[in-house]
Formats: C-alpha cells, sequence, structure tokens
C-alpha cells in the first residue's frame, strides 16, 4: 500500500519525479528553441537589407548611420513579428532580452578593440629574437633595434612593487572586511564609508599623497621602488577590502550559529570556519587587487621615477615600471621607441588578462562549495 502511495499512479499523495523542482548546483540557463532563433535571424536579416537598399538608392553609404538605422529598423521588425506571433507578453520578453544582449555586445567592442590593436602592433615586437625584448634593460639610443632594448627592469620593478604592495594590502584588507561583516557598531559604518570614499579616488591623488609624504622630505633619494608599492597599496586597498567583504558575507550564517551553538569563540569561528570557506573568493579579492596595482601608471611617477637599468633593490635608488616605461617610450619621436612601448603594452595586457582570467576560475564557484562537496563525500564513505 505505501508504495502504491509512493509510486502509484492514482495515488491521492503520488510523488512525480518530473514535477518537483529541484534546484541544482549550477543551474544552466535555458536554450532558446529553433523558432525563436528563426524569427530572431529573419528580422536581423530583412533589417540589414531594407538597410542596404534604402541607402543604395540615396547613393550615401555612412558606416555608422547605416548601423543604427539597422540595429533600430530590426528591433522594430522583431518586436512586431514577435507581437503578431506569439502576443504583446513575449514581445516585452524578447525585446528586453535582445536590450541586454545588445548593451553586452556593445560594452565589449572597445575592450575587444583594444586588445586587437595591442596585439597587432606589439606581439611582433615580444615574439622577434624570443626572449630578448623581455630581458634586455632599456639602454640605448632611439636608433638601436628594437631587440637589442627591452622591458626586463620594467618587469622586475613592476613585480617587486606590486609584490610588496600586496604584502602590506592582503592582511589589512581581509581583517578589515571580517571586522566590516561580522560587527556593525558606528566604527563600522564610518570605515566603511573611508573605503568607498577611496574607492573613488584618483590614482594620482596617492601617488602625491606619497610624494608628499615620503619622497620629497628625502629629495633624490625617496625616489625608490618602495615608495611605489605605498601608494599602489593605497589603491589595492579599497577595491580588496569591498571584494572580500562581500564574499565574506555570502559565507552561510548557519555555520556561524552551528560554531556559536557548540561554545566555540568568535574569533575561532571566524579563524577555523569563516575564512577558509571563505579561500577561493579571498584568493579572488587579491588577484583583483594585484590586477589593479599592475596597471597603474600616475602613483609610480611620483614616486618610482623610472629608470633604464636593473634596480633589483627596491628600497634603494629610483626603479623602472612597466606601465611608466610604456607611456614615455610611446610618447616618443622615435618610431622604435614607440614600438617598444607597444611591445611592453602587450606584455603589460596579457599579465592583466591572466590575473583576471584567473579570477574568474577561482571565483566561479561559490564560497565553501568544495570545501562542503569534500565533507560530504566524507560522511558517505563512512
Amino acid at each position: 500500500m505505501s508504495s502504491n502511495l509512493v509510486a502509484g499512479k492514482d495515488a491521492p499523495f503520488s510523488v512525480n519525479p518530473e514535477s518537483e523542482n529541484v534546484v541544482a548546483d549550477h543551474p544552466t540557463a535555458r536554450a532558446k528553441p529553433v523558432a525563436e532563433i528563426r524569427e530572431l535571424a529573419g528580422a536581423l536579416i530583412a533589417a540589414v537589407v531594407a538597410v542596404l537598399v534604402i541607402f543604395s538608392v540615396a547613393g550615401e553609404y555612412p558606416l555608422f548611420g547605416m548601423f543604427v538605422c539597422a540595429v533600430l529598423l530590426f528591433l522594430v521588425l522583431y518586436g512586431l513579428l514577435s507581437w503578431w506571433l506569439h502576443g504583446l507578453l513575449v514581445m516585452k520578453s524578447r525585446l528586453g532580452s535582445t536590450y541586454v544582449w545588445a548593451g553586452g555586445a556593445l560594452a565589449l567592442v572597445p575592450l575587444v578593440d583594444m586588445v586587437v590593436f595591442i596585439v597587432i602592433r606589439g606581439a611582433p615586437v615580444v615574439i622577434s629574437h624570443f626572449p630578448s625584448f623581455l630581458v634586455h634593460d632599456a639602454v640605448g639610443g632611439p636608433t638601436e633595434p628594437v631587440w637589442k632594448v627591452g622591458v626586463g627592469p620594467a618587469i622586475v620593478g613592476s613585480a617587486e612593487q606590486v609584490g610588496l604592495a600586496t604584502l602590506y594590502t592582503v592582511p589589512v584588507s581581509v581583517l578589515t572586511a571580517t571586522y566590516l561583516t561580522e560587527y556593525d557598531t558606528w566604527f563600522t559604518r564610518v570605515v566603511r564609508v573611508i573605503v568607498d570614499a577611496m574607492m573613488g579616488m584618483p590614482s594620482i591623488i596617492a601617488g602625491l599623497f606619497v610624494y608628499l609624504w615620503w619622497v620629497q622630505p628625502r629629495h633624490t633619494n625617496g625616489y625608490s621602488g618602495f615608495a611605489a608599492s605605498l601608494a599602489l597599496a593605497v589603491l589595492m586597498l579599497p577595491i580588496m577590502i569591498r571584494t572580500a567583504e562581500e564574499v565574506i558575507r555570502v559565507v552561510p550564517g548557519s555555520l556561524r550559529e552551528a560554531a556559536l551553538a557548540l561554545g566555540a569563540p568568535r574569533w575561532r569561528v571566524t579563524l577555523r570556519i569563516i575564512l577558509p570557506t571563505a579561500k577561493s573568493g579571498l584568493i579572488t579579492a587579491v588577484i583583483l587587487g594585484v590586477a589593479l596595482g599592475v596597471g597603474e601608471t600616475a602613483p609610480v611617477l611620483f614616486t618610482a621615477l623610472g629608470n633604464n637599468r636593473y634596480n633589483f633593490n627596491p628600497f634603494s635608488g629610483a626603479q623602472a615600471d612597466l606601465p611608466l616605461q610604456i607611456i614615455q617610450n610611446v610618447r616618443s619621436s622615435s618610431p622604435n621607441l614607440v614600438r617598444e612601448g607597444y611591445g611592453g603594452a602587450f606584455v603589460l595586457i596579457t599579465a592583466v588578462l591572466a590575473l583576471f582570467t584567473t579570477a574568474r576560475i577561482i571565483g566561479s564557484s561559490k564560497p565553501g562549495r568544495r570545501r562542503m562537496r569534500r565533507r560530504n563525500k566524507e560522511v558517505v564513505t563512512q
């Protein structure tokens, strides 16, 4: 009888597995029906053909105007077709989705254009006589071949400056984010306002602050990679704090409540439960901060000054930096130095894209998911 109640066709409390709403860990997007794709493609083709015919009759071919007219006509045709075949509600839904996808595509156009331009102009410089461009210093006249000079000192300087800044900011950002998440007092509100203000601070302000506080009292001896790392730390700190705060806030409150109910002190709950659970998100916050620091130019201009030779000691003497060397070479009147600037830009954009891709991969899973799955497997095996 129980089996009939569970699996019987006419049972009043039968369970139909196909009708249950099961929430998957990774929900997949609904695939578009073939008919919807055909309707969208048909409206797009009709709009493009109509615009080409109209402008051909007029004898004018302004590319931007043709593009705008084709987009507007496509939206009108696609909306009318959806309304005629499926009704007003479906038309609104499809047009809303089309606006979102079109906005995302337009936002990617400048990024793709910039990446393609840098790759075309800079990749041949780096690949030619590889790895000479990555290890040689920048000492040489404007008539020297590109492969005889390079960005070796700039790569070393950027790595040391960003590395030092990361050492300063990681513990401070994690502790501050934990405090902002776990406590709610007047001081936390003040700190959050300060962090938000620092998020919108121009990068040149950080450079001027460190210049007036550290470099100017020491005159020419104040220029160093250490001073540049201080300026970069000021810029990296707010984004790392906000990212880490959001990640820690996502940790389920039930974990905190269970640990506190067992008698664990709050500091132990934070160190043994919350931070390990949010480990992947915290790593993402660190990588995002590093990616921001790698591409900054204005703070380094006032603190590191730049150097054409290797300087492995960040605490003494002016030091090279990759974004700073790029802007100096690109503004030069020498074609060879301009090519070196584009080669350095290719190295920089490759490093930044690699950091953002790594952050995206690490942050793709929710905090603590892998840890919870591993524990569930251990319980099942036991």
